[in-house]
């Protein structure tokens, strides 16, 4: 892959990623949040923001949702990366059990704890990215 071809790719997983974590804010400054909505928008964004690490290492990833395996995959090439294991897969369950409604709404502080999870991994990946691959 090409620089500019894969460069465009890191910057549309980071696009996606803001939007995602975007969502999770705005749901959560509402005066009743829908928790599930929030804590599935916060795991998108951290899912989306690793792979756009991944994908500026080159490193293949497989289809998953399970952000502890990106973390991984992520600490092959950054040591750094594993300290964020136990908290990534905290956000886990929310990319697809919250979907359903056998789910039960996570509490306030739980989505809290998401969108947090969500900028620490953000803020991991845009000190190992180039300045010039991302824009905001």
């Amino acid at each position: 892959m090409r620089r500019r071809e894969k460069g465009d790719l890191v910057q549309g997983w980071l696009e996606k990623a803001r939007r995602d974590l975007a969502t999770a804010e705005m749901a959560l400054a509402s005066p009743q949040p829908f928790t599930d909505i929030v804590c599935f928008h916060a795991q998108q964004a951290a899912e989306k923001y690793l792979k756009a690490y991944l994908v500026w290492k080159g490193v293949p990833f497989p289809r998953t949702h399970a952000l502890e395996d990106l973390v991984l995959l992520a600490g092959q090439q950054d040591a750094e990366w594993l300290a964020l294991q136990d908290i990534a897969a905290v956000l886990t369950p929310y990319a697809v059990e919250a979907r359903y409604p056998e789910f039960e709404a996570p509490l306030l502080e739980d989505a809290q704890e998401a969108v947090e999870i969500a900028y620490q991994v953000r803020e991991v990946v845009l000190r190992k990215l180039p300045d010039d691959f991302w824009q905001g």
